[in-house]
């Protein structure tokens, strides 16, 4: 299959307000009066605000109410999207500041207020800062990084879709995203426009899901799909359940995360309506398990949703058993299952992110026998080339002799299991 992923430049979106999210507005007709149901439902359980953040908000935004800072919209138009911004709240590097404020590339920039608050303002080294602030090793192209690692372009044979694995597709819905991680998998797509691309961009991928009825899983991502308008996500979610061999319907998002506040009592409303419908959470370190994100996930497990995690293995931010142990057991208290790691994908300027691949089995093994299998995620690479997820384990099978199974536990004791006899 060959095909080419777009995303309509700016100037062809159909619609975009700066009092809005990125968003198309063509299709009014799916608006289901989403601020409205938000600012009359008094009786719903006020979104928490972190005693960090409280403080963070009295120091740089002194004038913004509770419900201002509470309100998805605020936030994204208040996003810290340039170097001015951004020097506010941190003293900047020179490394940070050459890759953002360099005429000769321009490197995106995004992160929303409340995920600022959770930066460490004096620490260069704070895993937070060090996924969303840009450093000149960004500039760094090293052996093997390729701006699409995994060929999703070779895999597409109409816009926004993936059909890499037999069963199961991938819906690029939007090129926008409400922060920008350095190391993202899509950066070739992603930031490039302010406004999502809109429905009618959706159409050739929804026919091919309809015509190919071996699909039965659809992957929605982007970017992040979560960041597009209510209308939208109903109007996308209302067509797919409407095709009789989707199965399941899946969400890819770090929204719960970054912009907990979007998880809106309307957007629930909406998503509650098309089950079986799982939601995958990008996190990435203990420092995000905040009030806000486990209110956004108790929000969505409430509903029925199954939620899961994905973590990119990042060298110096959660690259060692302790980090990663607390983050998977802090999950599993806010009812978050531990799915993947992932070694970082080699997209150009990755390399100062990239570990080595033992040092994911070194934590797999770590965390095996030693925590909750609930808590024991899978380690994966998906192979450059587009080879698809191979997932990686310590040795714990170590042949066979005598019809008997050698067997390595988690404590590096050898067992034996008995063959069956044929």
């Amino acid at each position: 299959m060959n095909g080419e992923l777009e995303f309509e430049p700016i100037g062809q979106a159909e619609y975009c307000d700066d009092e809005e999210p990125p968003s198309g507005g063509k299709y009014d007709r799916y608006v289901d009066s989403a601020n409205y149901l938000e600012v009359k439902n008094h009786s719903a359980k006020a979104f928490p605000i972190n005693d960090n953040t409280q403080s963070f908000i009295k120091k740089f935004y002194p004038g913004v109410t509770n419900e201002e800072w509470n309100s998805w919209r605020w936030q994204l138009k208040n996003s810290i999207t340039s170097i001015k911004h951004l020097s506010n709240f941190i003293e900047l590097t020179p490394q940070e500041i050459e890759a953002i404020d360099n005429p000769h590339h321009s490197l995106p920039l995004r992160i929303t207020p409340y995920y600022a608050s959770l930066i460490g303002r004096d620490n260069e080294t704070d895993p937070i800062r060090r996924c969303m602030v840009p450093t000149i090793n960004e500039l760094l192209l090293s052996k093997g990084e390729s701006s699409d690692p995994l060929e999703e372009q070779h895999y597409s044979p109409v816009p926004n879709l993936v059909h890499r694995y037999p069963d199961r597709v991938l819906f690029l819905t939007t090129g926008f995203c409400s922060a920008y991680c350095r190391y993202c998998t899509r950066s070739h797509m992603v930031a490039k426009d302010k406004c999502h691309v809109g429905v009618d961009a959706w159409q050739p991928a929804l026919e091919y899901i309809r015509n190919h009825s071996e699909v039965r899983d659809v992957l929605v991502s982007g970017g992040d799909p979560l960041t597009m308008s209510d209308s939208h996500i109903e109007y996308l979610l209302q067509n797919l359940r409407a095709i009789k061999h989707v199965e399941i319907i899946r969400i890819g998002t770090k929204v719960p995360v970054v912009l907990p506040q979007r998880i809106t009592h309307n957007l629930l409303r909406i998503l509650k309506q098309y089950h079986p419908l799982y939601i995958s959470i990008h996190f990435t370190h203990p420092a995000e398990l905040t009030p806000e994100t486990a209110e956004a996930c108790a929000r969505l497990a409430n509903i029925g949703i199954p939620l899961g995690s994905q973590t990119v293995l990042l060298k110096g931010i959660n690259d060692n058993v302790d980090t990663m142990k607390r983050l998977m057991q802090g999950l599993l208290k806010i009812r978050v299952r531990p799915y993947y790691i992932y070694q970082c994908d080699p997209i150009h300027g990755s390399n100062h992110f990239r570990t080595k691949v033992s040092k994911g089995i070194e934590i797999i093994k770590g965390l095996r026998g030693f925590t909750t299998g609930y808590a024991v995620p899978t380690f994966v690479i998906d192979a450059p080339g587009g080879g698809g997820k191979i997932p990686l384990l310590p040795e714990y099978f170590q042949g066979e002799i005598d019809g008997r199974v050698i067997l390595k536990n988690y404590e590096d004791k050898t067992f034996y299991y008995p063959n069956p006899i044929d």
